[in-house]
């Protein structure tokens, strides 16, 4: 192998194994997958340590993906369990599994689950940090954070999310402009408490070459997290937001001039009116890299159906520009996840992306849908459930209320719309008595 990462390769004018793969699944041409990828414009997060990787590809041309957050931390520490939900996103077609751990048996849960997931893999290492090291934070030093990036990345991370954007000028930025709900990203808020502990500069961006020596040694894609993200609609696209993405795209081009792939995260709670617009703008900023978004969450009144608001934020995102959903789920704001909760947020946020996608002109996006509607017009139900997001829950719903006439179902029976045309059209009276 004479390239470090995928995006030296694509450079070279390699086109990689795993780019091969990605274009065939994607049905695109692998020769421009390659430009992209050497662009910056794609990813193909793919740790040289997965081996049991699918390769899958985020950014130009393609199509949107989501991603899952799972995880053990103090109050539910079952990893047994967390496992079962990394197990259900991967019968659910996730493409991504971020492992938020922060507690407990990290190490062991993440290298079980690099081990067993085809999808990629995800990390916010600075969560694991404070347990790995067993110290206060203020105690923390600048290599204690990237002694556990390196950790995460030989056990086989595909990319990590890394809070390098909230230096010493954008934690002055919002200190002078006061927020509603301050800073809400996790990470986000233990990198700004780090700095005001010890009044230095943020580790990841003081020390962002080494990290990138990191990265390019495991070919590790750097998921650029947005410390400053909006926590409400009233801290939408605010200067604290755009301070600290002006910040990402700089760090952008200084991870590519050392061939390391790049992901730029989002918003966060924002107002439909200004999710285009910021899709524009984190473009413009970050030079075209993939835009991964955590929704947006179009309200904040919605606790117990959080999965539909970022769903419909999430759509407009990606039909603006995004490339990578973050999924939310029902529990959001309220408690860790079930299984339950995991299978509606994963499915609310299939049905954005694909939403999305079709918007987009994405390769074979639409034909699903006609498809659909074929099966639909010739009432072949077998045909609807195979084509289904959810094959089980269509079959479920249609054995629970079984219809008189086979070919209908039980919301309009015999005066269905779309029996009755067939009829009609083949000369039959549809409403002929028995």
């Amino acid at each position: 192998m004479n390239y470090a990462t995928q995006m030296e390769a694509a450079r070279k004018g390699i086109v990689t194994p795993e780019m091969e793969a990605v274009a065939r699944n994607e049905k695109v041409d692998a020769e421009y997958l390659r430009q992209s990828v050497a662009e910056g414009k794609a990813v193909i997060p793919a740790n040289k340590n997965h081996r049991s990787l699918r390769p899958c590809g985020i950014g130009r041309g393609l199509r949107t993906k989501i991603n899952v957050n799972l995880g053990v931390s103090k109050d539910c520490c079952d990893i047994g369990r967390e496992l079962e939900k990394a197990r259900l996103a991967i019968e659910l077609q996730t493409d991504a599994i971020m492992d938020l751990s922060c507690y407990g048996k990290t190490e062991e849960f993440r290298r079980r689950l690099v081990e067993m997931s085809p999808a990629a893999v995800g990390t916010v290492p600075v969560y694991d940090a404070v347990g790995f090291c067993n110290k206060d934070l203020k105690d923390m030093s600048a290599g204690d954070f990237l002694t556990v990036v390196e950790k995460h990345a030989r056990d086989g991370v595909d990319f990590m999310t890394i809070h390098a954007g909230i230096n010493l000028e954008a934690a002055a930025r919002f200190r002078k402009n006061p927020r509603l709900t301050n800073i809400v990203s996790r990470g986000g808020s233990l990198i700004f408490a780090w700095m005001e502990l010890n009044g230095r500069e943020n580790p990841f961006y003081e020390y962002f070459d080494d990290l990138l020596e990191i990265c390019r040694q495991y070919d590790v894609t750097i998921s650029l997290g947005d410390a400053c993200r909006p926590g409400c609609l009233k801290d939408s696209t605010d200067a604290s937001q755009i301070q600290e993405l002006i910040v990402l795209g700089e760090l952008t081009k200084r991870a590519w001039e050392k061939d390391v792939q790049v992901i730029i995260e989002g918003p966060g709670h924002m107002p439909l009116n200004e999710i285009a617009p910021n899709m524009l703008l984190e473009k413009k900023l970050c030079h075209g890299a993939p835009f991964y978004v955590l929704g947006p969450l179009v309200t904040d009144v919605a606790p117990g159906y959080d999965h539909i608001t970022s769903a419909i934020g999430g759509a407009i995102a990606a039909a603006s520009g995004a490339d990578f959903l973050c999924y939310v789920t029902p529990a959001e704001h309220l408690r860790l996840p079930t299984l339950e909760d995991m299978k509606e947020g994963i499915m609310a946020s299939r049905i954005a992306a694909h939403a999305a996608d079709i918007a987009k002109g994405i390769p074979g996006a639409r034909q699903w849908d006609d498809d659909m509607s074929e099966a639909r017009r010739n009432l072949d139900w077998e045909r609807m459930f195979s084509l289904a997001l959810d094959p089980e829950k269509a079959r479920r719903y249609r054995r629970e209320s079984r219809p008189e006439n086979e070919d209908s179902c039980t919301m309009c029976g015999k005066m269905c719309a779309v029996r009755n045309m067939n009829m009609v059209l083949d000369g039959s009276d549809p409403l002929q008595a028995d």
